[in-house]
């Protein structure tokens, strides 16, 4: 699935099921909260933390993943931004600005 069928996606289920789209803070407030929930994981699969019940899984951070990309994908709707688009543009200033940066961080060199 590309990243417009996505949205695409996303756009006809939140009309079925969802009713409407939240206004946009609150699925502002949702990302946060979403963005929490992978980093509780995260420092629990990779990080020092234990698990308070029982031990969760990658599949379980793919889910949280997917969780962040859905409201990612609603506020993206919402507010007229074409993804794809926007995708294409970061990566190409990414690439403009940083092609050399981090090659010459001697902290990524020899760690």
């Amino acid at each position: 699935m590309t990243i417009q069928e996505y949205q695409e996606q996303v756009d006809r289920w939140v009309w079925q099921f969802g009713v409407r789209y939240f206004s946009e803070l609150t699925n502002l407030a949702i990302l946060v909260e979403e963005v929490g929930e992978v980093a509780r994981l995260m420092a629990r699969l990779y990080g020092e933390q234990s698990f308070k019940n029982a031990p969760r899984s990658k599949e379980d951070l793919a889910d949280e993943l997917a969780d962040v990309l859905f409201v990612l994908t609603c506020i993206a709707n919402q507010t007229g931004v074409d993804l794809s688009t926007a995708l294409e543009r970061n990566l190409a200033k990414k690439t403009q600005r940083d092609h050399q940066r981090h090659w010459d961080n001697p902290k990524l060199i020899n760690p």
